[in-house]
Parts: structure tokens; C-alpha cells; sequence
């Protein structure tokens, strides 16, 4: 489950500069840069496979659906970071989890025991405790927050996906497919904004703000490889469980380097999430 931990890690940092990036450029350019860095970072390891790929039927439209609904899903997920508060929008993220272990299970027929589902759900819990800054003011006041309903979309929307690059992976392999989804998706991200006659500022912009395209593109790309290796090494539902907890990194970095203080409950989901984070992983 390692490679679950590093993707949870490489999230944590990479939605941050996400966050920065889709309010600086634009969800469409940000998305771009992502996919592009990539596409040309992967391809040395996976070009002598292109061949093989496309013999292979079922692989291929399974990542081309793949693909097609990530795409959708990251271009929700920008906008909910950009319109709605991070704390709010990550807690509702915490749904992609259910949506993905359900589609693995009426799909793939994939079970995982009971101790597993309490884990996770405890797992959950956990997250959405950590996320909400004042437990009464930040529930009566979720569905008027900015980019609450989006993110929701977001979250079953991103948890199909989840589903559809694990099941990618293992007919594929983990890095062929996240080659396969980011040539995808800078195809699609650049015709948009060559359309929109975007596309020569979006390479002048990846120029000015580099610094933190850069490491945000490094982030990302690696959270997903390594996701993509976790779900054919175990249950997508467990490493979709465990790479989510990336929220626990983004509040520790809070604690830890902020010297941020956070409240009674937020502590106690902090350790709740650690707790079962590490037992799940330790029983799979």
C-alpha cells in the first residue's frame, strides 16, 4: 500500500498549487499544463508498448472511457477548487470512495470484507470531521457555500474514473495508462483553447508562472501513477479510501509549518483518520 500513501502525499500538494493555478490561469489551462508535462514525462517509458496497445480492444476502449470521464471530472474539480473553499470542497470529495467501490463491485464483482467497509467508512468520517472548521455553522451553512454542488458532481463523477483507470490498469499496465489519459485529455484541453484562441497565452503563462506549474505537474502526475499502481496491487475501493486522505497531509502541513490551530473535533477526526488510514492498510 505504499504506492496508495504516496499518491495520498502527492495530492495533498498538488491540489494546493491546483487551487492557485486554476484562479491565476483557468481551469482549462491548468488542466492542459498537467496533462501535457504528463504525456511527454511518460512517453520514453511506455513507447516501444503503442503497438501492443492497440491490439488490444478491450484495453483501449476501457481507457478511452477512462479517460473521457476523468476528463470531465478534472475540469469539475478545478472549478469547484476555484469557485468553493478547499476545506469544504475536499470534505465533499471524500464521496468518491463509495462511488468507486460501488462500481467495482457491480462491475468487476470485487468484495471486500466488512472489517474493510467499517474501516473506510470510519476512514470517511474521519476526513469530514477534519474538514469542517465549526461542526454546526459549517453544516447549516454547506449547500449556500460556493461550488458545493459542483464539487458533489465532482466527487461521483472523479469516483467513476477512479474506477475505470484501476480496471485501465490492470488490462493495461498503471503507466500506460496515465499516458493514455493525458494525451487524452491535452488533446481535448488544447483544441478547447485553440478555439477559444487561448492556447499561445496558456504557453506564455506555463513561461511566467513556472514555478509553480512545475511542481504542481510533478505532484499531480506522480499522485496518479502511483494511484494507478496501488488499485492492481489491491481493492480499488481500499486504495481509493486510502489515497483520499490526503486531507490529513494538507491539515498536518497546517499544523506542523503554519503552526495553524484547529478544533477539538478536527483533532479528533485527525487522529481517527490516521488511526484506520494505517490499520487498513496494514490489513490489506
Amino acid at each position: 500500500m505504499a504506492m496508495a500513501f504516496l499518491a495520498m502525499l502527492c495530492w495533498g500538494f498538488g491540489d494546493f498549487l491546483i487551487q492557485k493555478s486554476a484562479r491565476k490561469l483557468g481551469d482549462w489551462e491548468t488542466l492542459f499544463v498537467i496533462c501535457a508535462f504528463g504525456a511527454v514525462i511518460l512517453l520514453p517509458f511506455v513507447w516501444r508498448d503503442l503497438p501492443a496497445l492497440f491490439g488490444n480492444g478491450r484495453g483501449v476502449w476501457v481507457l478511452f472511457l477512462s479517460s473521457l470521464i476523468l476528463f470531465v471530472a478534472a475540469l469539475l474539480d478545478f472549478e469547484a477548487l476555484k469557485e468553493g473553499k478547499l476545506a469544504v470542497v475536499e470534505s465533499i470529495w471524500s464521496f468518491e470512495v463509495p462511488a468507486a467501490a460501488i462500481l467495482a463491485f457491480v462491475i468487476l464483482g470485487e468484495r471486500i470484507s466488512w472489517l474493510q467497509i467499517i474501516l473506510i467508512t470510519l476512514l470517511i468520517g474521519g476526513l469530514i470531521m477534519v474538514s469542517f472548521h465549526r461542526v454546526r455553522a459549517s453544516f447549516k451553512k454547506l449547500l449556500m457555500e460556493r461550488g458545493v454542488i459542483i464539487a458533489f458532481i465532482a466527487a461521483i463523477t472523479m469516483g467513476s474514473a477512479d474506477f475505470f483507470l484501476g480496471w485501465g490498469a490492470r488490462v493495461t499496465d498503471p503507466i500506460m495508462a496515465n499516458f493514455f489519459l493525458n494525451v487524452f485529455i491535452t488533446i481535448c484541453s488544447a483544441i478547447y483553447l485553440f478555439g477559444a484562441g487561448r492556447l499561445r497565452r496558456t504557453f506564455k503563462d506555463a513561461l511566467s508562472f513556472g514555478r509553480v506549474l512545475l511542481p504542481m505537474s510533478i505532484f499531480d502526475n506522480t499522485a496518479w501513477v502511483s494511484y494507478a499502481l496501488a488499485m492492481t496491487l489491491a481493492p480499488i475501493a481500499v486504495a481509493t479510501a486510502l489515497s483520499e486522505s490526503y486531507i490529513i497531509v494538507v491539515v498536518s502541513l497546517g499544523l506542523f509549518v503554519n503552526h495553524e490551530k484547529i478544533q477539538t473535533h478536527q483533532k479528533a477526526g485527525l487522529i481517527l483518520a490516521i488511526i484506520t488510514a494505517i490499520t487498513l492498510a496494514a490489513i490489506t
